[in-house]
């Protein structure tokens, strides 16, 4: 074993390849941990075909964050790493082919990415490059002032800030970033937003206050921030069909809150889905604000197929003659029929909320009815299937309802904006308006369907039969489960759902008798059907062996390895 590398040279390395570079790769791990480096390698461990930008991202993140000294990057010509990884300021990555470049490329060049092409490079010609690049310290002076130059106010990656400013903080997100991309995201209300969408909302106009509404604020210097507010109505209204909307609500509940204080009073009835078969907390929870501010009845599912009782519905609403009824649900995996719903508020003189925060995503591609042209009201929030940043919207047709709307935001429920969620929430709908996120949807929905008729042969009930939307719900109380020892279960093994209720449960709330299953987020990352019935299995398997620690951590480890090929966006 050579000597271990001297304190000022690196002495931490990052180091990935796409699959044409994965042989030489390994060779190059084995040969660092021989030689003392403290090696973290990101991948691929396959030859299955991958990206390679994805790669370069990785291990250029990882130096620029200060987690690793320096990086080698490997493909088959190394071309393309080079290429992607010096995308990134901060990062000077340099394609060598022999030991001699490699010195001058540290020597002068302060090199901190060596890129190798994996068709044209020895292992013996690599570890004489390895042990110049390696050994070789940066010379200053003169080719000081030249790098720094090229780094002249140089574009940090967040992580590396937030390392220097606060490593406590920084080593939480970086768990996080870490979790999400090694484990399933599950959960049918969580989603990856593109980079874009964090740049907006991590921007300067998280500095800015601005109280009112565009053209009509509280505060002076709002020229460039009602831009930015003009242009999320504008695209928002394009999106769904709408003529008018408030971007400001904080949260979807704020949202909702907003369209209940706008015409109705405290004490008045509205008809809601029970919470139990499928509503939300704010459908009329007792312990929700919704339940304690207006007299709520509720209707539900039918027993017998567990879809939407409308004929229950109509009883309901002609017997109570509730001022407001409203639709949507968190929990419930069929189209929602909202024609026949305004049907039955008109028939009463109800107004109709409709609360698609679920699946404004499949609304927006095409996947799933608009209920623009049945509802008074439309409100959803604008992650989950929009792909968005955490927040809340208010769309309407009718011209006086938003006026009342915009006041009972502000300042009826909130003061000043976030501006910068408004940002975000601006890119998320342009980045919804493209073909490309009506592909999406279309996925969403095809990879729910195969991840729930495979737990179905599988031997699992899916809660109505199956799904046409985003989410399934699989009822675990004939094996014997509940929801809470399922949901743990599978944290162990790096697959992340929600323990929920199941209609018509015998279980107790806080276990529930089954879990809540979704596909955005793993469709975000570019997961099909086959990846569905994989996941499926997964399921089966970890369920199956809930007190098998062993088997637990061998799924949670072959996940972490397909999660190579469906990096985060």
């Amino acid at each position: 074993m050579s000597t271990p590398p001297a304190p000022d040279l690196p002495q931490k390395l990052a180091i990935g390849s796409d699959h044409g570079g994965v042989a030489l790769k390994d060779a190059v791990v084995a040969h660092l941990k021989d030689n003392g480096y403290a090696v973290q390698d990101f991948g691929t461990h396959s030859a299955a075909s991958v990206d390679y930008p994805d790669y370069a991202e990785l291990v250029s993140q990882s130096v620029l964050s200060g987690e690793a000294d320096a990086g080698i990057l490997v493909c088959t010509t190394g071309i393309g790493m080079s290429i992607a990884a010096n995308r990134h300021p901060g990062i000077q990555a340099s394609l060598v082919s022999d030991a001699e470049t490699a010195a001058i490329t540290r020597e002068h060049n302060d090199s901190n990415v060596l890129c190798l092409a994996a068709k044209t490079t020895s292992e013996a010609t690599t570890k004489d490059i390895l042990n110049a690049w390696l050994k070789t310290p940066f010379a200053g002076g003169r080719h000081g002032r030249r790098v720094a130059k090229m780094n002249t106010q140089p574009q940090l990656h967040p992580l590396t800030i937030l390392e220097t400013a606060d490593p406590a903080v920084a080593e939480i997100v970086r768990g996080e970033q870490h979790r999400q991309q090694n484990n399933i995201e599950l959960i049918a209300s969580e989603n990856f937003t593109s980079k874009a969408v964090m740049a907006a909302q991590g921007s300067c106009l998280t500095n800015k206050y601005a109280e009112g509404y565009p053209g009509k604020r509280w505060y002076g210097g709002c020229e460039e921030v009602d831009k930015v507010e003009q242009l999320a109505i504008d695209r928002v209204c394009k999106l769904f069909g709408a003529k008018y909307a408030n971007v400001q609500p904080h949260s979807g509940s704020q949202a909702n809150a907003a369209v209940y204080f706008s015409v109705l009073q405290p004490g008045d009835k509205v008809l809601g889905m029970n919470l139990a078969h499928g509503g939300h907390l704010t459908h009329g929870n007792p312990a929700n604000f919704s339940g304690r501010f207006y007299n709520f009845c509720q209707y539900g599912v039918r027993q017998d197929n567990e879809l939407i009782d409308y004929d229950e519905l109509a009883e309901v609403a002609k017997r109570e003659q509730p001022k407001m009824i409203t639709a949507g649900a968190s929990a419930y995996p069929r189209i929602i029929d909202f024609k026949k719903m305004s049907e039955i508020a008109k028939s009463v003189g109800a107004y109709l909320f409709v609360d698609m925060a679920h699946i404004a995503g499949l609304v927006a591609g095409g996947q799933h009815p608009n209920p623009m042209e049945y509802a008074d009201f439309v409100t959803s929030t604008t992650h989950k299937s929009l792909r968005g940043p955490r927040g809340g919207i208010v769309l309407t047709n009718n011209e006086d309802l938003i006026k009342k709307i915009n006041s009972q935001v502000f300042p009826g429920v909130q003061g000043g904006p976030l501006m910068h969620v408004i940002a975000a929430k601006a890119v998320c709908f342009g980045e919804c308006l493209k073909p490309e996120f009506a592909e999406y949807t279309q996925q969403v929905v095809k990879n729910a369907r195969a991840l729930a008729a495979r737990l179905a042969e599988l031997g699992y009930r899916i809660v109505s039969g199956g799904t046409d939307n985003h989410l399934m719900l699989v009822d675990l109380r004939p094996r014997g489960l509940n929801g809470k020892v399922a949901s743990e279960t599978l944290d162990h093994a790096g697959i992340t759902v929600n323990k929920n209720g199941i209609p018509f449960d015998t279980e107790k709330i806080t276990l529930g008798g089954g879990i809540r299953i979704g596909t955005p987020a793993v469709t975000t990352r570019g997961m099909k059907e086959a990846e569905m019935v994989q996941i499926a299995n997964w399921i089966d398997r970890a369920l199956g062996n809930k007190d098998n620690a062993e088997v637990l951590a061998s799924i949670r480890a072959e996940i972490a390895t397909v999660n190579e090929r469906f990096p985060l966006p």
